[in-house]
């Protein structure tokens, strides 16, 4: 670095002036593009996130972009491509792997544009500003609890899995595992990865149901695999028979509630922290910092059941 640039840098540090990717950038007003990409909208969970950030985003003065990697990383990346090329100020990213999506994460940094991350992690620090994220452990936790108060200590069970690519699937299901195990005669008798889909729960429920068809419960790890489970068990005539907790907090699992063919379901405040994300992009933005002490932030999940669904009172948002 030459000395003029290095004088130049100290300036700016003196005035307080943010410093991007080892270039000054000084403060400035609201505005631009705000890249926000999600997993896959065809999820209401995903839809949330981008519709939330999106909104805030219009909100503070900056045009927004949603679009979705669908969980494939080579999509992710020329996403991020597109992003740097249409000049975003920021990108607001779900990534589409733990692992697989460090590279994307590093391709828009060389491009001095920040990144902030919800709902899922990556496996590498101090490269986003931020990851905002589900409290999934406490989560699972929750909602383990509540699924052995609503099955009973006692019998044969199932566990649907979500995609493996995602920490967050292992996170729940260790969370589940730390809960049920305590009770010995709870016996998890299968399980099969659904990747978060409603399709694949109901047919991984199926395989599941004629391996196993003494089971008296199914825990998921989220809502859309275990409304297809409850399609699968509803099928053969054993919903009555054999309950079914979810994970996510969304509208339609909400509604299962009250129809009484869904336990429970643990409410992960993605309204919450989709919003915040963009209001730390919009501080880093205008000041060099993010205002909050740590990358990783962790968001307390909720338990919805029939007594407290009047309080659902729009999408992922439980009114307190």
């Amino acid at each position: 670095m030459s000395k003029i640039r290095t004088l130049l840098m100290m300036s700016a540090v003196s005035l307080g002036l943010p410093v991007l990717g080892g270039a000054m950038a000084p403060a400035r007003a609201a505005g631009g593009l705000m890249a926000i990409i999600v997993n896959d909208p065809s999820n209401p969970y995903w839809l949330t996130e981008g519709q939330v950030a999106a909104a805030e985003a219009k909100k503070l003065g900056y045009t927004a972009n949603v679009s979705a990697s669908k969980g494939d990383t080579n999509t992710e990346s020329n996403l991020i491509d597109t992003a740097i090329t249409n000049h975003a100020v920021t990108i607001i990213l779900d990534p589409a792997n733990a692992s697989g999506s460090v590279g994307a994460v590093k391709k828009a940094i060389a491009a001095n544009i920040p990144v902030f991350l919800v709902n899922a992690e990556i496996n590498q620090e101090g490269l986003a500003k931020a990851q905002l994220v589900s409290n999934n452990a406490q989560g699972a936790a929750l909602g383990a609890q509540r699924w052995v108060k609503d099955v009973g200590q006692k019998g044969n069970y199932v566990e649907l899995l979500g995609s493996p690519s995602d920490n967050n699937a292992a996170t729940r299901s260790n969370g589940y595992e730390t809960v049920l195990s305590q009770y010995s005669g709870l016996i998890r008798a299968g399980s099969q990865v659904a990747n978060w889909d409603r399709t694949q729960g109901h047919d991984k429920m199926q395989n599941l149901l004629q391996a196993h068809p003494d089971i008296i419960g199914v825990i998921s790890g989220n809502d859309e695999m275990a409304l297809g489970a409850i399609a699968a068990l509803k099928e053969a005539g054993k919903l009555s028979s054999i309950k079914v907790g979810g994970f996510d907090g969304s509208p339609d699992a909400v509604a299962a509630i009250k129809a009484g063919e869904l336990q429970y379901t643990v409410l992960q405040p993605v309204a919450i922290f989709s919003a915040k994300a963009v209001d730390e992009a919009n501080e880093f933005l205008k000041t060099g910092k993010t205002g909050v002490p740590h990358e990783k932030q962790l968001f307390n999940c909720v338990l919805i059941t029939k007594a407290n669904t009047s309080r659902y009172v729009s999408a992922f948002t439980l009114r307190r």
